[in-house]
């Protein structure tokens, strides 16, 4: 059997994302989210989404781009600043030299995680922004920060590479640098399998989505459906309205979040789900 579960990432981050996911939601394909607990509209997202009861929520936690909820965690912090590094690659290269400090992205996260739950939340899971925590050296003080608020799932975020590589991406000449990205980060695949199970955590098979974001349509939507296993998988989402608090936020996904809601509210994606015979389940579902 195969089972899907379809998460929408940066609840929270404009009210345009948040109407967007709503949507998706209420069209019966997205099934959970991930709320940045930093986010501009964090408090409209909190009551969007306890007006949808059975919409599960996560936290999308932050250690690149915005501002940390502590008190100046230095290890993650762009130099002379007090806001975090902007995108990935610095964080990566401070990750892979040990120079993050375990305890302050323990920290961060617990602020993050207890924001969320202090607002009434139930946190069904969580994952990172950027997918951080694909790092072994960040995923496991997460993962204790996670057991502390009582966290029960992660977001495995590593890609099954065989499965989707040739359907689709090498028609894409854009992709291929991310599939090459993504490629090289799954040394830590059999780590991550590791720590989770060892701090007791649920997860899935991984992560389809990743490679495609920011490039999502019809055509790549229907060749990852065709190409996903047996098993529990992973489906991320960016979907939102291109608006004028989309762009002071400084994303490089704009226009792909308006084509990402689209494709969630059409019968046509409801009609490719139904055609493959996937099931689509929730992190409760785990």
């Amino acid at each position: 059997m195969r089972r899907l579960i379809i998460n929408a990432d940066d609840f929270g981050l404009t009210p345009g994302v948040n109407r967007a996911i709503a949507e998706c939601f209420d069209s019966g394909l997205v099934t959970s989210t991930t709320l940045m607990a930093g986010s501009a509209a964090f408090d409209e997202a909190v009551s969007l989404s306890k007006s949808r009861p059975t919409l599960c929520v996560g936290c999308h936690a932050m250690l690149v781009d915005g501002r940390p909820l502590t008190a100046s965690p230095a290890s993650l912090l762009a130099p002379g600043t007090s806001r975090f590094r902007a995108g990935i690659a610095g964080f990566a290269i401070h990750a892979l030299r040990g120079r993050i400090l375990p305890d302050e992205v323990a920290a961060e996260a617990l602020a993050q995680f207890r924001r969320l739950q202090q607002a009434g939340i139930t946190i069904t899971h969580f994952d990172t922004h950027k997918h951080t925590h694909m790092f072994p050296a960040v995923l496991r003080p997460l993962l204790r920060a996670a057991k502390e608020a009582g966290i029960p799932a992660v977001r495995n975020p590593f890609v099954p590479i065989k499965a989707v590589a040739f359907s689709h991406l090498f028609r894409r000449p854009r992709l291929w640098v991310r599939y090459s990205e993504v490629r090289f980060l799954r040394t830590f695949a059999a780590e991550f399998d590791r720590e989770v199970r060892a701090a007791g955590l649920k997860t899935t098979k991984g992560t389809f989505g990743i490679i495609a974001t920011g490039a999502l349509d019809e055509r790549i939507f229907a060749a990852i459906l065709g190409s996903i296993p047996e098993g529990v998988w992973e489906f991320v989402c960016h979907p939102g309205y291109a608006d004028a608090e989309l762009e002071k936020t400084g994303t490089r996904l704009r226009s792909s979040r308006e084509a990402e809601l689209r494709l969630l509210t059409s019968p046509a994606c409801k009609r490719l789900l139904e055609q493959q015979a996937i099931e689509r389940i929730s992190f409760a579902g785990l």
